[in-house]
């Protein structure tokens, strides 16, 4: 399974910011409990790789990515630390081409049209939008898709999106999944709340099965 493939059967992405490596573990496990196993931890603090290096190592059910990737040197730290994807908040050709130089699938950030031209040139079919909301939310994706809808793009929007625009977004065909940083809200994660973490993934999980039916009765056929 290729990772469009695993983002549009996850529809949600938590995006996660942690400070204590230990933590990563039970989060992981809550989050994939949940029904969200596809992940991603930023770089915004030094446990990053850590922490990503955990969750490899022993949530095998997680498919677990490096967020907010901004320099080379972050690109070979995740790459080391066994993330499956890259993801970052603009487009930077010399950290696109880092990244697919150490064969790690790269999801860059897009605002305009320009730099989604741009990163089809570069051969990424995938690209993330942000700041979703603060650029025009889906009326803004879906003036994007009446000029690049036939280069068969794939968006993961990120910003802005919570539980009351959630399916808004999942309802674009072109949407693979949402990145979300309310499914791990810090208070939850600083207090171990791993059963609040898991509620808050299990309703996202739920509106995507149900914006997605036949994404759910896939999973369930797959399961079989």
């Amino acid at each position: 399974m290729d990772l469009t493939e695993l983002l549009e059967r996850a529809g949600v992405v938590p995006v996660i910011v942690i400070n204590d490596a230990a933590k990563a573990v039970p989060l992981a496990r809550a989050l994939v409990a949940g029904g969200l196993p596809v992940l991603e931890v930023t770089f915004r603090t030094a446990a990053a790789a850590a922490a990503i290096a955990a969750i490899r190592a022993e949530v095998p059910e997680a498919t677990v990515g490096a967020g907010t990737l901004l320099t080379r040197e972050q690109v070979s730290a995740a790459y080391e630390a066994g993330a499956a994807f890259g993801v970052a908040p603009g487009f930077d050709r010399a950290i696109v081409n880092c990244a697919q130089a150490a064969g790690l699938p790269m999801i860059p950030g897009i605002a305009t049209a320009s730099e989604l031209s741009q990163a089809l040139t570069a051969g990424l079919r995938i690209v993330k939008f942000f700041p979703a909301e603060a650029i025009g939310g889906v009326k803004m994706l879906k003036n994007l898709l009446g000029a690049f809808r036939f280069s068969g793009v794939k968006f993961m929007p990120t910003g802005g999106i919570n539980p009351d625009n959630l399916r808004d977004y999942l309802s674009v065909p072109e949407v693979a999944a949402c990145g979300g940083t309310w499914i791990v809200p810090g208070n939850a994660l600083d207090a171990n709340d791993w059963d609040a973490i898991c509620k808050l993934a299990a309703a996202a999980s739920q509106a995507v099965r149900e914006v997605r039916p036949d994404t759910a009765a896939a999973d369930k056929n797959a399961a079989r």
